[in-house]
């Protein structure tokens, strides 16, 4: 009878032991500081009429390692971002739709084409005199050419213009940014040189033609797989959960299908999170229950959206705008102006309305989330310099600060 009392009364007194010892804090400090200050510094953007992303970005900065005072553990900090990025992917693949896509099919494809290929050679002739090489160049003005869903959405809504023609189309404008952006997310890891030191060196040293047909494949099986096998089993297994009657259930069952879909597309078939996390989201906005993963998997995403832009946010030197004011005066001109007069131009060659044109100019005038992602792939692939990072942060902030005032040139009614 005393054999088996010793080692419990042994695990109880390691667990006594190990709850009177200092415990480790770090992820509790990170997302208390994070969520903290991205509220106050929110709240004060929004009081100030600009977007709250503006004080997410101005909380990582406060907490990074370019400011004084308390520094957040960047490392953790960046690994919660990922989640941020998975569930804001998710949620673009939630919101799109192929049949409203389809509706503005001519405008919003060769618009958004044309337009990024205008931006992209705007960002790459400013990068390449400024001593880049071209390859450097057109990634940082691919980074520069995607606007950000977030900012565009939110500006929607809060001029009721979601479900208006001009809304639609500025929504399906995006949606093609979005998938270009993508599409460049999966090739970039095959154009990386040997000399990057990175995962993608085996591929490239296969030559760039060889790299980038093994990406596609292997993005293409991916597909195949979400399109033919996802559409039949997920719809059923979230049809099946629904019907138990539970919501967190539910819930658990939407973030499990989304984190798991990324994570596994990434490590099977060696495509990013960002693509693994939109296709999931699409499949699932297509299902009978789409509204309701949409509601459930809202809270969350938010809450991982303010932790991503928070972590964005840790890794921009301020001093940048000190240091190199004309470069980055140079960024917010072809984000702010140069991308939305070609936008502007391209809608009105195509017909359409002087103020369907200005809708689309003053949603395009800013970039986001896309453009850290991009930017940051190609960072690590060192396929641009890390001063990139700096002037898109820059342009990031300046533009959707000064958005409102774009959007003041459009005056929609309301309702």
């Amino acid at each position: 009878m005393h054999g088996p009392v010793r080692p419990a009364r042994a695990l109880l007194e390691v667990n006594m032991e190990a709850a009177t010892m200092p415990h480790e804090t770090t992820l509790i400090a990170t997302l208390a500081a994070a969520f903290g200050l991205a509220f106050a510094f929110g709240y004060l953007a929004a009081r100030f009429r600009m977007p709250p992303l503006v004080g997410y970005l101005l909380a990582g900065i406060v907490v990074g390692p370019f400011t004084p005072g308390y520094v957040a553990d960047v490392p953790l900090a960046a690994q919660l971002a990922e989640i941020g990025v998975i569930l804001l992917m998710f949620g673009v693949g939630l919101h799109f739709s192929p049949r409203d896509l389809l509706t503005v099919r001519r405008i919003a494809i060769t618009g958004a084409l044309v337009q990024i290929a205008a931006a992209t050679l705007l960002g790459a002739v400013t990068a390449h005199f400024s001593g880049w090489s071209w390859s450097a160049a057109v990634v940082f003005g691919l980074a520069l050419s995607v606007a950000s869903t977030v900012v565009l959405l939110r500006a929607l809504e809060e001029r009721s213009m979601v479900a208006s023609e001009e809304g639609r189309i500025a929504i399906g404008w995006l949606v093609v940014e979005d998938l270009v952006t993508v599409f460049i997310l999966v090739l970039l890891p095959a154009l990386a040189s040997p000399s990057a030191g990175s995962a993608a060196t085996p591929s490239a040293t296969r030559g760039p033609v060889v790299a980038i047909g093994l990406a596609l494949v292997k993005c293409a099986i991916f597909l195949v797989l979400m399109l033919f096998a996802g559409r039949r089993v997920i719809p059923k297994l979230l049809g099946s959960v629904a019907r138990t009657g539970s919501r967190e259930l539910f819930t658990l069952a939407v973030v499990a299908l989304a984190l798991g879909i990324a994570v596994g597309a990434a490590a099977l078939f060696g495509v990013s999170f960002a693509l693994g996390a939109f296709f999931a989201g699409v499949i699932i906005g297509e299902s009978d229950q789409s509204h309701q993963a949409a509601a459930d998997a809202l809270p969350l995403r938010d809450a991982f959206a303010v932790q991503f832009f928070v972590s964005v946010g840790m890794l921009f030197d301020p001093w940048v705008l000190v240091r190199r004011p004309l470069e980055v005066l140079i960024v917010v001109l072809v984000i702010m102006i140069g991308k939305s007069a070609a936008a502007f131009g391209i809608v009105r060659a195509m017909r359409y309305s002087i103020r369907t044109a200005l809708v689309v100019a003053a949603g395009l005038s800013q970039i986001g989330e896309l453009s850290f992602i991009l930017i940051g792939m190609a960072i690590s692939l060192q396929l641009v310099p890390a001063a990139a990072r700096d002037l898109v942060l820059a342009g990031a902030l300046v533009s959707i600060t000064l958005n409102p005032l774009m959007w003041r040139l459009v005056r929609p009614k309301s309702g």
